[in-house]
């Protein structure tokens, strides 16, 4: 029963910051300018590729995340600070200049690999929150954590044109911002412990 609900702990520990960093509601009107053309069933091909795209990122990451910080010699606390300071930077560039990666969606081909698949639904922030995560808790529950992620992305993303609809213009964007304050709290919430963690290998 204890190992259970650590494991449930654990869960929602790791979930928490993949959901936000993820951020598929967020990401939704860049999303739909791309697709919205596009005939419902290359939509939902557009929408498998992103979700392929970026769970081949995501697991890669994930496979060669520790054998980097051995190779480096980075310990865990190192990288939270590191990986905190990006994500800090990441938030508040779409929090307070309302930049979300619009550089760089430009581009045609296989955008369900380019730009839906990565940067946007798997990028630094996802990256980084992964890298951080699998040096904290168990892979499993990492790997189960970033796998519902992407189903709920692919669900709200499936549902695109309802959900901008419901939520129009000014909700879209009220959500961004929410999204965003909430990752730029995590990123502080990582540097802080990074610190305290630091200094107390030091003491």
């Amino acid at each position: 029963m204890e190992a259970l609900r650590s494991y449930l702990d654990q869960f929602a520990l790791t979930f928490i910051p993949l959901f936000v960093a993820l951020d598929a509601v967020g990401n939704l009107p860049i999303v739909l300018g791309l697709i919205e053309r596009l005939q419902p069933a290359e939509r939902g091909r557009v929408i498998r590729q992103a979700m392929v795209t970026g769970l081949g990122i995501g697991l890669l990451f994930v496979a060669v995340g520790n054998a980097v910080f051995l190779l480096l010699g980075i310990k865990d606390y190192d990288f939270l600070i590191a990986g905190g300071i990006v994500i800090l930077v990441l938030a508040t560039s779409e929090v307070v200049l309302g930049e979300k990666k619009s550089a760089e969606t430009q581009g045609g081909g296989m955008i369900g690999v380019v730009p839906i698949g990565t940067p946007l639904l798997v990028g630094p922030a996802v990256l980084t929150t992964l890298l951080i995560l699998i040096q904290r808790y168990a892979m499993v529950v990492v790997l189960a954590s970033f796998l519902l992620n992407l189903a709920i992305s692919w669900l709200i993303f499936h549902q695109s044109v309802r959900i901008s609809a419901f939520l129009g213009p000014g909700g879209m964007k009220a959500v961004a911002k929410v999204f965003g304050l909430l990752l730029a709290a995590i990123a502080v919430k990582m540097i802080r412990e990074g610190i305290i963690g630091i200094l107390g290998v030091m003491s």
